[in-house]
Formats: C-alpha cells, structure tokens, sequence
C-alpha cells in the first residue's frame, strides 16, 4: 500500500517562520536556575538550550527589545 508523502517544511523554512514570529524570553533567573538544574541531571541538550536562550536574553540582537 502506497501512500502520498506527507509535505513537511524544509528546515530553512522552519527556521525563517521561528525567526518571524516574536516570543518573549522568561526572566534571566529563571532561565539560570534552569540552567543548574539541567546540569545537575546532566542533560547535555537541555543544558546547551538553556545556556543560549540566556546569552539571547542577557544580549538581545539588534532590533530586539
């Protein structure tokens, strides 16, 4: 039985669409005790996320407020 692939963004369409819609960061000590609290469990992934959604917040680009 064949099926029709189902059509799925490519992922610079995905990143583009990300990067258009605005998305307000928690607070940076919120997203610093996440931080420790990935590091305790030792969640590399969630480690690296949250590290640089606090860099983002901590040093927005230009443009962003």
């Amino acid at each position: 039985m064949s099926r029709r692939p189902v059509r799925r963004p490519t992922e610079r369409a995905a990143i583009a669409a990300a990067c258009r819609s605005a998305r307000r960061l928690p607070p940076i000590p919120a997203l610093l005790a996440a931080l420790l609290v990935a590091h305790e469990r030792r969640d590399r992934a969630a480690v690296n996320l949250c590290a640089h959604r606090v860099v983002r917040a901590a040093a927005p680009e230009v443009g962003e407020s």
